[in-house]
Order: C-alpha cells, then sequence, then structure tokens
C-alpha cells in the first residue's frame, strides 16, 4: 500500500464524518421548530400561576374564576355544609376515594384531605365534571347539597365527591396555597 492511498483514505474518511456533522446540524435545525412549538405560548406561561383576593366571598357562597382555561370553584363553605361533608366516610364512597388533591398527593377522599384550610371553611376546585368536562351547577344543587352536572346526571356532594352519576372522579383541587388571610395563589 501506497503513503497516496493512506492519505486517500483519510480524506475519504474525513468527507463522511464532515457530511454526516453537516446532516445531524441541518436535521437539528429543521426539527427545532417543531420541539418549540409545543412549549406553551407566553400567554399560558403567564397565567400559570395566579392570585385571587377572597376577602369578598360570604359564608355560604362561591366565587368562579377563570384558570388555564377551566372554572375554578372557590366555596366558603357554612358550617352545617363542614359538618355534612365530614360526616361522610371515604369508605361510603362507592365510586372514587381518591381526594384529587396535588396538595395532598396519595391521600383518601375525605373532607378534611380536599379542603385548603384545616378548619374546612375553603374549598377550592377545579369547576370540570369528570365524565365529559361539563361545568357543574351548585349553591346546593343535585341530591347531595353540592354540586349536580345536568349534562348527564352527576350529584356531587359538598365537598366535591361523586355521589352518584357517570362521572367516574370526584372534582379535581388545582394547585392552591393561602398566600395571606385573604389571598390564595392558584398554580
Amino acid at each position: 500500500m501506497s503513503h497516496a492511498e493512506d492519505n486517500a483514505g483519510t480524506r475519504r474518511d474525513f468527507l463522511y464524518y464532515a457530511t454526516a456533522g453537516a446532516g445531524v446540524v441541518t436535521a437539528g435545525a429543521a426539527v427545532w421548530p417543531l420541539v418549540n412549538q409545543m412549549n406553551p405560548s407566553a400567554d399560558v406561561q403567564a397565567l400559570s400561576s395566579i392570585f385571587v383576593d377572597i376577602s369578598g366571598v360570604e359564608e355560604g357562597s362561591q366565587l368562579t374564576v377563570n384558570f388555564l382555561g377551566k372554572p375554578v370553584f372557590i366555596r366558603r363553605r357554612t358550617p352545617e355544609e363542614i359538618e355534612e361533608a365530614r360526616a361522610v366516610s371515604p369508605d361510603d364512597l362507592s365510586i372514587d376515594r381518591q381526594s384529587r388533591n396535588p396538595n395532598r398527593p396519595g391521600s383518601d377522599a375525605s373532607d378534611a384531605n380536599r379542603s385548603l384550610d384545616e378548619a374546612g371553611e375553603w374549598l377550592v376546585m377545579t369547576g370540570v365534571c369528570t365524565h365529559l368536562g361539563c361545568v357543574p351547577l351548585g349553591n346546593g344543587a343535585g341530591d347531595f347539597n353540592g354540586w349536580f352536572c345536568p349534562c348527564h346526571g352527576s350529584h356531587y356532594d359538598t365537598s366535591g365527591r361523586i355521589r352518584r352519576g357517570p362521572a367516574p372522579e370526584n372534582l379535581h383541587i388545582p394547585v392552591v396555597q393561602f398566600v395571606d388571610d385573604t389571598t390564595i395563589q392558584l398554580g
């Protein structure tokens, strides 16, 4: 083998590697916009966390806010509603026994695990029926004095737990926390 043939092999290897490298860079440049379009838009990122003033919510009333394109029910429950919700044991729930609360992951559906505060006065839930995504009616609607989805007949109790109907899960609870006595943060 001559010295010229050794150099030809080296030049050929270089051309293969250079061509492959250019192909990888070109493919990455072509794929990046497709991947980047799947990131949330700026308006969605701006709304990924909101603060809600709850100072005007009277006992027994509910405030509905829009968060991430979905209604969120913020209810200040009466002592009767709290008592009714706390009287139900998770063992008595036949459809869903999970809290569906990311603030207390893996917990059972007891009212203490679903309410925002220890006393149970505040209940914050995503207002979307878990059957087909309808918005349930509130303020004591349905057979369990909580929420009722008239589209297909799902009945939720005063803790937002599914008690009767086709909905497979309790109303979900968003990530939420108190910032101070009159403000909560969603997200």
